[in-house]
């Protein structure tokens, strides 16, 4: 399961390395290249899993070897420099500066899309809600605690506002995961891997 999640954050991280690249709507349809990867790969993904799990310590598992992946992007983003750096300094302060609760509220939006995007593309076998639901979230603004990680190694500024930060939006990804499992009926909500 490691090398997996660790997998799926190196995924992740290329999607959202791209998005910094390119920037905008294209950026945002490239990005989807990731979770395209983590679900035709079958690697799980932090935000994949918080919604259909009940294991706790199996998730931060998940959570933890997604965030590495992700990481070695963001260093790639940070040593190679340009644009996708400079726009990811941008992004981190802008974030920051919007409070907790803003960061709360786009991180639930966010998570409620993903597991949408992912439970629908398995049990539908398309990737067609994966090419719309990754620029939504995108465009609307919306924070992925996975993705985020390229963007916060990538800006290369540490401040007190990271501590707060980004525990916050992986709870709110935790949120937004499950507000399909808890207000579907069960019948609603066959099992996904």
């Amino acid at each position: 399961m490691n090398r997996g999640s660790l997998f799926a954050g190196i995924l992740i991280g290329l999607g959202a390395y791209g998005y910094l690249a390119l920037g905008g709507i294209p950026g945002a349809v490239i990005f989807a290249f990731g979770l395209m990867g983590v679900i035709y790969f079958g690697v799980p993904l932090y935000t994949g899993k918080a919604g259909v799990t009940n294991d706790i310590p199996g998730l931060v598992m998940i959570w933890l070897f997604n965030i590495i992946g992700c990481a070695i992007l963001g260093l790639a983003a940070l040593y190679l420099g340009g644009e996708p750096q400079a726009r990811a300094t941008t992004m981190v302060a802008s974030r920051i500066a919007g409070g907790p609760i803003a960061a709360l509220v786009r991180s639930i939006g966010c998570g409620l899309i993903i597991d949408c995007v992912v439970y629908l593309s398995k049990t539908k076998s398309t990737m067609l809600p994966v090419l719309f639901g990754v620029p939504l979230f995108i465009v609307c603004g919306f924070y992925h605690s996975i993705a985020d990680v390229v963007y916060l190694v990538a800006a290369g500024t540490w401040d007190a506002g990271i501590l707060w930060y980004y525990p916050i939006i992986v709870i709110g990804n935790y949120i937004g995961c499950n507000v399909r499992r808890v207000t579907l009926p069960e019948e609603f909500l066959p099992k996904t891997k």
